[in-house]
């Protein structure tokens, strides 16, 4: 699965990994601090099922930008971009509107991405440093 994950993008198992664990951390940590602990808990799932929907859609939309010259790659990037914010928005309509989960916690789900992805680079780091079996605390 893994492997399938980087045929698609490198960074991608690494990115779905901070998303989830993300995901988790909000979860437990949310529990100590909310009064609905079922519609917190929705709404940080369905914000996490948002964020992987979204790693997965950049990654095959950068893969689609690449194939193209300049102009047509920036067409791709922001055709692509609107797409994916757009379902943001519509997810966190419809919650706002039906009420199942919290917005507000499907929005730090969501957010789970852009944690993520500043953590990544730390995870493959960790990861390249445990396969090749170095131990020493280099920075």
């Amino acid at each position: 699965m893994k492997n399938r994950l980087k045929e698609i993008n490198a960074a991608l198992p690494g990115l779905l990994l901070g998303i989830i664990l993300f995901g988790v951390l909000c979860q437990i940590t949310g529990l100590f601090f909310v009064s609905d602990k079922a519609g917190y808990s929705i709404g940080i799932w369905i914000g996490v099922l948002t964020a992987v929907f979204m790693a997965f859609h950049m990654a095959i939309s950068l893969n689609l930008a690449v194939e193209r010259d300049v102009k047509g790659a920036q067409a791709v990037a922001t055709r692509q971009n609107i797409i994916r914010y757009f379902i943001v928005v519509i997810i966190l309509g419809i919650l706002m509107i039906t009420r199942i989960g919290n917005p507000l916690a499907a929005f730090a789900g969501i957010m789970g991405l852009k944690v993520s992805a500043y953590v990544q680079p730390l995870f493959a780091k960790l990861s390249r440093k445990e396969m090749s079996g170095d131990t020493s605390n280099e920075v």
